[in-house]
């Protein structure tokens, strides 16, 4: 289960002090597969940062009891100067898994070709986003977070990620952001709803369609 607890995050700017979450709280528990959404600034990417550990709220607590994959989505953040399969072989041993394993698994799904033994810092985002997607999938996380990547590639890519997230979400948790209401009902039940800092939460995704189109 993840459980956030009266969260806050506020971001220090030029303009002052800005509250991206206000005290917010949810639990995500294990089969649950969870779509966020809300306008651009709304705190989306904010909050799967938090939720995955990748940044530390102002105030409040979030506890995991399974294990949470990092955002996956355009800024995975890769060594620039290694190559993509210099990038599976770290991750995959921080993470215990058979390096030779990751690899093959990795390069067979991403389909990058010669590029995957040149350096991230050659990638185009799109490329980049389908080896984070890869490396992602490769390593079984009990709850893969998403940001907007399941858009990625032409349209047999998002055939093989529209199968690979249903076989990884049919056994553990997916959280998930997206602008497309389409992809959201592809893969969520649940929906929140992120507006001024505040959140709405809805157990039928198009409840919290409806909430967003409203507001």
């Amino acid at each position: 289960m993840i459980k956030v607890e009266n969260v806050t995050k506020v971001h220090h700017t030029r303009a002052g002090k800005k509250v991206v979450l206000d005290g917010v709280s949810f639990e995500v528990h294990h089969g649950d597969t969870v779509g966020i959404l809300g306008n651009n600034g709304a705190g989306k990417s904010t909050l799967l940062r938090l939720i995955t550990g990748v940044e530390h709220p102002t105030s409040g607590k979030i506890s995991r009891s399974m294990s949470v994959s990092w955002p996956l989505g355009f800024g995975t953040g890769f060594q620039g100067s290694l190559t993509g399969a210099d990038n599976v072989r770290f991750i995959a041993r921080i993470y215990g898994m058979d390096v030779n394993e990751a690899i093959d698994y990795v390069q067979n799904f991403a389909e990058l070709g010669n590029y995957f033994y040149m350096p991230i810092k050659t990638y185009s985002s799109g490329m980049r986003a389908r080896l984070a997607f890869g490396i992602s999938l490769a390593i079984r996380f009990d709850c893969l977070v998403i940001d907007e990547v399941a858009a990625v590639g032409d349209a047999r890519f998002k055939e093989r990620c529209r199968i690979a997230l249903e076989e990884r979400s049919a056994g553990g948790s997916l959280i998930m952001v997206s602008h497309s209401a389409d992809i959201l009902r592809m893969y969520c039940k649940m929906g929140i709803l992120l507006k001024d800092g505040r959140l709405s939460i809805c157990n039928d995704i198009e409840d919290a369609l409806a909430l967003h189109e409203a507001a």
